[in-house]
C-alpha cells in the first residue's frame, strides 16, 4: 500500500515537472485534470493524465 502511495506522489511530481512540455502535446488540459487557485497560487492536479500515462507505461513495460 505505502510502496503505491510513493508511486502515485512520484507521478504526480514528475508529470507537474515536465507540464509545460506535455501541455505541448495536450496533456494537462483533459477533463478531469484539476486546476485551481488558491491562496494567491494556482495548484494543478493532473488526475486524468496521470492515469492516462500510467496505462502508457504499463503497456511498454509489457511490451518490453
Amino acid at each position: 500500500m505505502i510502496r503505491w502511495i510513493l508511486v502515485i506522489f512520484l507521478a504526480l511530481m514528475f508529470i507537474s515537472w515536465f507540464s509545460p512540455m506535455l501541455q505541448r502535446l495536450g496533456f494537462g488540459k483533459l477533463p478531469g485534470d484539476l486546476r485551481f487557485r488558491l491562496f494567491g497560487r494556482e495548484w494543478f492536479i493532473p488526475l486524468t493524465t496521470t492515469i492516462i500515462l500510467s496505462m502508457l507505461a504499463a503497456l511498454v513495460s509489457k511490451i518490453l
